[in-house]
């Protein structure tokens, strides 16, 4: 059906209309993939299953072969899980500081490799398009933004605040800290969606980037800082050199910050309960990391735990992640009263 719509001699005559009918080939194209992938995959299993039971030595093997297939159905599993209207979408994530000072911004910057890291395991193209520096060490504020399919849904399990607990590396004595950093993230909106932005709502301000950059970066008014008087809403840019890129990448937050603002506007009485639990500070945590006196992450919203703290810190979400969304779709699928 899609290939006759392509072959039609019209097709290139809307745009938006042949891209939006690409994308579903390609969705398309992939699920089939996957579904023969998971075929084959099934197929070696039962193969080397019936050479060991005729006394072949294949059990590692069988062991690397059931390992894989395990792991191409989680990946596919979790994906089932993400229909919402969003969720296929990049990402724009944002991470702040909390209590905790400076302790509190070197826990912010851990938390942003950790996004980046994550972003590059699953091949997403990660970019940090702006980050406010501390004063000693570490990030006030970063944001990123993340391209790759399903990464708005994926990360929707990272919203709230992470919570470290650790010897600290600025303490002349070494004693143990409690740091909070909190995470928001939002769907990219494109082009398809309509939001109404106009010129006359907008104050737009440039001013001289920070950080790293080199010299180009420090003696040009490149950055820019784009405030939406209605309602206040304020988003900035500083990672290209060009200013019209920077405004560009800073016009593309504001209208997906002008989408949340617009859907949270419709759920006002949720808003309100998740504004409740979500103060950067003690007893509002949605995950704790532990580094000393031992070594634990534990999600207290689906108390999934792990112990290698490293390998988490390194990227691999994947275990709070897939607790996250089966426990929303449990949740789901629960009867009201």
């Amino acid at each position: 059906m899609l290939e006759n719509k392509i072959a039609e001699s019209g097709f290139w005559n809307d745009p938006a209309q042949s891209q939006t009918i690409l994308q579903e080939r390609k969705r398309l194209d992939e699920a089939l993939e996957t579904d023969e992938s998971l075929a084959r995959g099934q197929s070696d299993v039962e193969t080397l299953l019936e050479l060991s039971a005729e006394g072949e030595d294949v059990a590692q093997e069988l062991q690397s072969h059931l390992a894989r297939l395990r792991e191409e159905v989680l990946h596919t599993e979790t994906r089932t899980m993400l229909s919402g209207e969003n969720d296929r979408a990049n990402a724009i994530l944002t991470i702040h500081a909390g209590a905790g000072g400076t302790e509190a911004q070197d826990w912010a910057e851990m938390l942003l490799r950790t996004y980046l890291r994550w972003a590059e395991r699953q091949g997403f193209k990660a970019e940090v398009v702006d980050v406010q520096e501390g004063e000693e060490a570490g990030i006030k504020s970063a944001t990123v933004t993340i391209a790759g399919e399903y990464a708005y849904g994926l990360l929707t399990s990272e919203i709230g605040v992470h919570r470290l607990v650790r010897l600290s590396p600025f303490d002349a004595n070494h004693r143990r800290h409690t740091s909070f950093a909190s995470v928001f993230v939002m769907p990219e909106i494109d082009d398809k969606i309509d939001i109404q932005v106009r010129d006359e709502e907008l104050r737009v301000d440039t001013y001289r980037s920070t950080g790293a950059g080199g010299q180009h970066v420090n003696t040009t008014d490149s950055a820019v800082r784009i405030t939406h008087l209605p309602t206040g809403i304020v988003v900035q840019c500083q990672n290209e050199r060009s200013q019209h890129k920077n405004r560009n990448v800073a016009m593309k937050i504001l209208r997906s910050r002008l989408y949340e603002f617009e859907l949270e506007k419709k759920q006002e009485v949720s808003r309100k309960l998740e504004e409740s639990k979500l103060g950067i500070d003690f007893g509002s945590q949605i995950r704790s990391y532990v580094l000393h006196p031992y070594r634990m992450i534990k999600d207290l919203r689906t108390r999934v735990e792990v112990g290698d703290t490293d390998r988490v810190l390194d990227g691999d979400l994947e275990p709070f992640i897939r607790a996250f969304l089966l426990s929303r779709r449990a949740e789901a699928a629960t009867p009201r009263a």
